[in-house]
């Protein structure tokens, strides 16, 4: 039986074990999450502990233990280390490993969530002027990943395709004015417009515009990917709230 493999894998988060050791929570290309224990990587002079930080993106080789893997070796494929040096950077990328390792299931593959995540670290680390729009994106992005799409350019219930303004959390998305049921809120088509950028899973460059130019539909917006998120997730993300916002 084998029982070492090499995977990619992004550092979701580490916990302390003993004097030297550390525990790692990876999202891995190949197998999902893996909770691994890092030998001695505490210790002064170790050969990869500054390899496994949180945000990291590794290349690993992995040794099956019964209930921990053990990391043999780590290699640095992107170090995020821009993440990290600063607070609303690290702050955001806090959020997103934060639901990646809610939603991630162990031994089960899932290359959409683990390069959804790759590229949503990749966007911080650029140094984005206005952190928080990613998190926003991330969260509405992940949402659609595990099944909860957002639906803006057709009602959520009916399917029915147009220009609607109601705007729902639990129903999904957009809903006409034969669906929306008592309460629901009409919102102006530029707060729908946002959302549907958010969810868009290739469009990363356009948001510091949405941003930095429609400030009030861009707070609308954020407002509904987190209430979302939280609702068809079933948590309350604490990190959200250290996200810096203008």
């Amino acid at each position: 039986m084998v029982r070492t493999s090499r995977e990619q894998g992004i550092v979701l988060r580490t916990y302390k074990l003993g004097e030297t050791d550390r525990i790692v929570h990876l999202l891995t290309q190949g197998r999902g999450k893996v909770r691994a224990v890092a030998k001695g990587v505490r210790r002064p002079g170790s050969r990869f502990g500054g390899r496994l930080e949180p945000y990291s993106h590794v290349e690993l080789e992995l040794y099956a233990g019964r209930n921990l893997d053990r990391v043999l070796q780590a290699e640095l494929l992107a170090p995020h280390a821009a993440i990290r040096s600063e607070f609303a950077t690290s702050a955001a990328a806090a959020v997103m490993v934060e639901v990646v390792d809610h939603v991630a299931q162990e031994g089960e593959r899932d290359n959409a969530l683990f390069l959804l995540l790759r590229a949503g670290l990749q966007a911080l680390d650029a140094r984005p002027e206005d952190p928080a729009i990613f998190v926003d994106a991330f969260l509405l992005r992940l949402a659609s990943v595990v099944g909860f799409h957002v639906f803006t350019d057709a009602c959520a219930v009916c399917r029915t395709r147009g220009d609607h303004v109601f705007l729902s959390v639990t129903a999904g998305g957009v809903l006409c004015a034969a669906c929306a049921t008592t309460g629901t809120r009409a919102v102006d088509r530029e707060v729908i417009e946002a959302v549907a950028l958010l969810t868009s899973p290739t469009e990363w460059s356009a948001l510091p515009a949405l941003a930095r130019e429609r400030p009030r539909a861009r707070a609308r917006a954020a407002s509904y990917a987190r209430a979302f998120v939280e609702h068809h997730l079933d948590r309350r993300f604490r990190a959200y709230e250290a996200v810096p916002r203008p």
